[in-house]
């Protein structure tokens, strides 16, 4: 059975058809891009099948110091039994024991979010219920309901569900989309006045757990007169509502049907960011948002990527390296929409869920790929924190690749996505005075003068991100080792660097030093090493499991410089 999203309205057929519109865009004068009005953090690190305990720890430790404002847990309700992650989106009961963790462990995360500034979304799915594959069999959830498809004892019965008992065949069809079964399972009847109830009293249930907003899966397949319904016997009807109503051309459903309600999710963003960053030039950027076509800026939610639009190929995904990194970085900065940042797992197999049943025992490792951690990505929610309320000012572009913008006074961001260099001075509207590249990790010192001026260069596939709160620089060391290998892998390998020194591990691959693939399949890592000194190093692969290969060729060899680093441009050998 195909499930090529997250059960919700995978209508992903119709998916780019909007291309002839967004290139129309391109020849009109149309207004700037604005930015919402000043409020609350609205960046999302959506951590995707992630256990409660360990999204706990995330809060603390990563989320809350970097300025996300929310997390968006996987659905918590008990489902289907099953190592695949769509088996999350097969609710048995609305009791809180999935995979994932319990009652008690849930509101344990919801607590500890909020001890570090950072409010719940929770993933929710109140469009359907599980179907086995056999109708007339009987299963066991994850927290030990018994079941069959049409028959979940204590909740719903074959009475409670939509007439229409095949699956969804015609999108240009709204009854068809909104009442027959979404890959099979049993569709719920959201008109019916009994389950509006019990969805509200599960709704309900979480908030009084602490959760300030919900994440409405499968949206396109309710009519928005129903959630508009469920919406209000909430205890708190302006809780945060995001819902997942797919847009696909000359389809029955629009998104738009169901903005009187919240936020809705505008998958044409991200559709349109990997044709942008893949075939076509960042200039065209300049007026990304309502003016071409999409949902106004203050309701929509924008990704560069989610769990299903990761699989299915709509999107751009942790696998297209510089691309999938600039673009989150130019998503972060742009102010159109509210975003999500997806932090999910290494994958082939599509279905494939979590690794360790979803325990992150640490970033990546285990498969564990933590978007939401990468230096490149969690340093632009701040700076888009800083940014908030301000519009799009000095906007640069070469026509192709590479592009810069300010938002007001506050922030401004470059971005190279070219295979040169990109050296020039840069105008920006920021006070003079000394900031910190935020992209760099805060080594790199910049210099805006009076006239709101600075001159810097700009590496391949990198960006430069400055903003007025962080003025205050930490330097790189002096003395090191840059190291930069072309290197590409498979799905759970990841690239290190060893070599001579204990800096660079003794030639012990249990200690070698991991390079950051941001740029793939460039992998970058700066290492301190002292003044003057020359050292032997090598890169290796390392699998999941441990596995170890080297690359061929004698050691390779470079001297530190008396003042300085030394920059390497290696590329892997077979």
């Amino acid at each position: 059975m195909a499930r090529s999203g997250s059960l919700s309205a995978r209508s992903g057929r119709a998916a780019l058809a909007t291309a002839a519109l967004v290139a129309a865009s391109f020849t009109v004068q149309a207004p700037q891009a604005s930015a919402a009005p000043p409020g609350e953090k609205d960046v999302t690190a959506v951590l995707f099948e992630w256990r409660f305990a360990d999204v706990a720890k995330a809060c603390g430790s990563s989320l809350g110091p970097a300025g996300y404002g929310y997390v968006q847990v996987s659905p918590p309700q008990e489902h289907a039994q099953g190592s695949q992650w769509w088996t999350s989106y097969q609710p048995v009961s609305y009791k809180i024991a999935g995979r994932l963790g319990d009652r008690a462990a849930f509101k344990a995360m919801v607590d500890a979010c909020h001890a570090a500034g950072v409010k719940v979304v929770a993933d929710s799915v109140i469009n359907h219920m599980a179907g086995p594959a056999d109708p007339g069999a009987t299963f066991t959830g994850t927290g030990g309901s018994t079941y069959s498809k049409y028959s979940y004892p204590g909740l719903y019965s074959g009475a409670d569900m939509d007439d229409c008992r095949a699956e969804i065949s015609n999108y240009q069809d709204k009854a068809n989309v909104q009442n027959c079964e979404l890959v099979k399972l049993a569709d719920l009847d959201t008109g019916e006045e009994y389950v509006r109830g019990r969805i509200a009293a599960y709704l309900n249930d979480l908030l009084s757990l602490g959760v300030d907003g919900f994440r409405i899966d499968a949206a396109k397949h309710m009519p928005a007169a129903d959630l508009a319904a469920i919406k209000s016997r909430l205890a708190n009807p302006s809780a945060y509502w995001k819902q997942e109503a797919i847009y696909g051309a000359g389809e029955a459903v629009n998104p738009a049907e169901y903005l009187p309600s919240g936020d809705v999710q505008e998958f044409r963003y991200a559709r349109d960011l990997k044709r942008v960053f893949q075939s076509e030039n960042l200039a065209y950027l300049k007026n990304f948002g309502e003016a071409w076509g999409y949902m106004p800026s203050g309701k929509s939610g924008v990704f560069v990527d989610n769990h299903d639009t990761e699989r299915n190929g709509e999107t751009l995904t942790y696998k297209n390296g510089a691309d999938y990194t600039l673009a989150s970085v130019f998503m972060l900065a742009w102010p159109y929409g509210s975003p999500d940042v997806h932090s999910g797992y290494e994958w082939t197999d599509k279905d494939a869920g979590p690794p360790n049943g979803g325990t992150v025992n640490a970033c990546y490792s285990d498969g564990w790929k933590c978007q939401h951690a990468w230096p490149e990505i969690s340093s632009m929610v701040a700076w888009r924190n800083t940014a908030r309320g301000q519009g799009v000012t000095d906007w640069w572009d070469n026509g192709g690749d590479q592009i810069a913008f300010g938002r007001g006074t506050k922030a401004y961001v470059a971005i190279n996505h070219e295979t040169a260099a990109l050296t020039r001075t840069f105008q920006t509207s920021l006070p003079a005075g000394t900031y910190c590249d935020v992209q760099s990790g805060s080594a790199r010192a910049v210099t805006v003068d009076s006239g709101g001026r600075f001159t810097a260069t700009l590496q391949p596939q990198t960006a430069l991100a400055l903003h007025v709160g962080a003025r205050a620089c930490t330097l790189a060391p002096s003395a090191g080792a840059s190291f930069a290998v072309n290197a590409t892998t498979v799905p759970g390998q990841d690239v290190y660097v060893t070599g001579d020194r204990a800096e660079l591990g003794g030639w012990n691959t249990g200690a070698a030093l991991k390079l950051d693939p941001a740029a793939y399949p460039v992998w970058k890592l700066d290492v301190t090493l002292p003044a003057g000194t020359s050292f032997a190093y090598k890169y290796v692969r390392k699998d999941a499991s441990g596995n170890v290969t080297w690359e061929s060729g004698a050691n390779r060899s470079a001297t530190v410089p008396a003042n300085g680093k030394v920059t390497l441009t290696d590329t892997w050998r077979n």
